[in-house]
């Protein structure tokens, strides 16, 4: 049966569009993204001293009306967290296109804010977002135990959000599902050898998984390698499509729906 692709919304729940490789592409990637049905993308600010990593995917959304924006510190430049880029981040949140805080969390694999400076900037950041009522992104690597003792925290608390690339075991899996979080899925998921994901992308419920690029990062086959582009989370909807026994019409209709429940239930 030929899918009718007009038919179809994807939703790119985690891009970098104001990433360097895209410098002056903006406007092709949105035609070029339309044309492979993705409906909206959400841009991922990951923001620094430079308050320009704070401006500019402000000012791409304001220019891209299917661009929606999520806004934080991310554990590299936990470091760099100051009460002036807390009071920058809670300010810019009222922003009517910022509909989640993140990506936060716990990143033990590079180190470059040493793992003290990266809880003190996650747990405050969770609580800002838990005061405000955004969701949350999560980035994890290599910390799942601490990352998910830290969420267990605010157990019924009303904080809700999303684990960002999600590459860890059942086990994680399972403690991040039972408080309530989605499970994202990249690129990754479309590599070989990577048997645990795909069955957890199998099994994940109906109603807490999304799709991403993470673009430019992490490029799905067949574009492993290469600059990754949110056009191309129509491969990673099929490669889950093909694991679930299901077609993209469904994956892109559960994902969206989940998506918009999650970030815009208004």
């Amino acid at each position: 049966m030929k899918l009718d692709m007009q038919a179809i919304k994807l939703i790119d729940s985690h891009a970098h569009l104001d990433s360097p490789e895209f410098s002056n592409q903006l406007d092709e990637l949105m035609i070029e993204a339309r044309s492979a049905s993705v409906s909206r993308i959400l841009t991922i600010g990951c923001v620094t001293k430079n308050t320009q990593t704070l401006l500019k995917p402000l000012e791409i959304s304001e220019s891209h009306p299917e661009v929606l924006v999520g806004l934080g510190v991310h554990p590299h430049d936990a470091s760099s967290y100051t009460d002036k880029i807390e009071a920058q981040l809670l300010n810019a949140m009222s922003h009517p296109k910022v509909v989640a805080w993140g990506e936060i969390g716990l990143d033990y694999h590079y180190h470059h804010s040493d793992p003290e400076n990266q809880i003190s900037s996650f747990r405050n950041q969770l609580e800002l977002a838990l005061q405000i009522s955004k969701p949350v992104i999560i980035h994890s690597r290599e910390a799942a135990h601490n990352t998910c003792e830290i969420l267990e925290d605010y157990k019924d608390s009303g904080l809700k959000g999303v684990m960002h690339c999600f590459t860890y075991d059942q086990k994680t899996a399972d403690r991040c599902l039972n408080l309530g979080f989605h499970l994202s899925f990249g690129g990754i998921l479309t590599f070989s050898k990577v048997n645990e994901i795909q069955l957890i992308a199998k099994e994940t419920p109906s109603d807490r998984y999304l799709i991403e690029t993470d673009s430019p990062y992490l490029a799905p086959v067949p574009f492993r390698g290469k600059t990754n582009r949110p056009a191309y989370v129509v491969n990673i909807a099929e490669k889950l499509a093909e694991l679930r026994g299901s077609d993209l019409e469904t994956v892109a209709r559960e994902s969206s729906t989940n998506f918009n429940q999650l970030f815009t239930p208004d």
